[in-house]
């Protein structure tokens, strides 16, 4: 019994020794053909449960995380005080926000809005006219390349914040 007792704590302490290891180590891609992409000023003390992008190496394809008015790195679960500095009650300031962390997302890939295939924005609470607000801003970052990727705008009762009103 006290033989097995010792075997479960040590197996349990090896367990929690590698999961530290671990979870101090940066995030690398499952796959040889997958690149995980972090900004120049990725901040390794705060905890994402996601990458803001994965760079397809055998081709060229880039996934992005979703997007928000948060800075791309910030903390999980979210702090009231980084919602209420970030998340203004100003859709187009929202959306605005947003698409400057996706251009960064986009900068450290080595890649431009000209590359973007598609994009997805999901608005919380749609108001008339929201639709347009929005997808004046999102096209201001594409129009310097003449570029106009395919889109989906999804209306949904709420995000991950009250505040929330969008993420791409």
């Amino acid at each position: 019994m006290i033989g097995t007792t010792f075997r479960t704590v040590l197996a349990l302490t090896a367990l929690g020794i590698t999961a530290v290891v671990l979870a101090s180590t940066p995030a690398k891609a499952q796959n040889q053909n997958m690149e995980v992409i972090h900004h120049p000023n990725y901040d390794k003390n705060v905890f994402m449960p996601f990458v803001p992008a994965i760079k397809i190496k055998s081709g060229k394809l880039l996934w992005l995380a979703g997007t928000t008015a948060l800075p791309v790195y910030h903390d999980h679960p979210h702090k009231r005080d980084q919602i209420q500095q970030y998340m203004v009650n100003d859709l187009e300031a929202q959306t605005r926000a947003a698409m400057d962390g996706i251009k960064q997302t986009l900068d450290a890939a080595g890649a431009s809005f000209k590359d973007v295939v598609h994009y997805f924005v999901f608005r919380a609470r749609p108001r008339m006219g929201d639709i347009g607000k929005a997808s004046a801003v999102i096209n201001s970052y594409f129009a310097p390349f003449n570029h106009k990727p395919t889109s989906t705008n999804i209306a949904v009762l709420e995000l991950g914040e009250p505040e929330q009103g969008d993420e791409m």
